[in-house]
């Protein structure tokens, strides 16, 4: 294990998080204008799970450190996403 391969992973797994939890607050946002949200929702689930989950065992090569990393990545992300749609939220807010 060295330091860009560590790197790489936590990268990715970042991009992972951002990528899950936007496609959730995409599809939260889209069952209130859809015709079958239980389609919507029932899909997005499944689509952006194993996207994550395909992606996750490509990255971690079989090695349980690889794997940490990735969901420390993915951990990352999640908080990242939150940051932002908070701080989104607080400038669209009327005073």
């Amino acid at each position: 294990m060295n330091v860009v391969s560590i790197f790489s992973r936590l990268l990715a797994g970042a991009a992972l998080g951002v990528f899950f939890y936007m496609g959730l607050w995409i599809t939260v946002r889209a069952l209130l204008t859809t015709r079958h949200p239980t389609l919507l929702t029932l899909g997005s689930f499944w689509i952006r799970t194993l996207v994550v989950l395909a992606s996750f065992l490509f990255l971690m090569k079989g090695r349980w450190q690889y794997a940490l990393t990735c969901v420390a990545g993915f951990v990352m992300g999640r908080v990242a996403v939150s940051k932002s749609l908070r701080v989104q939220a607080a400038r669209t807010k009327c005073p």
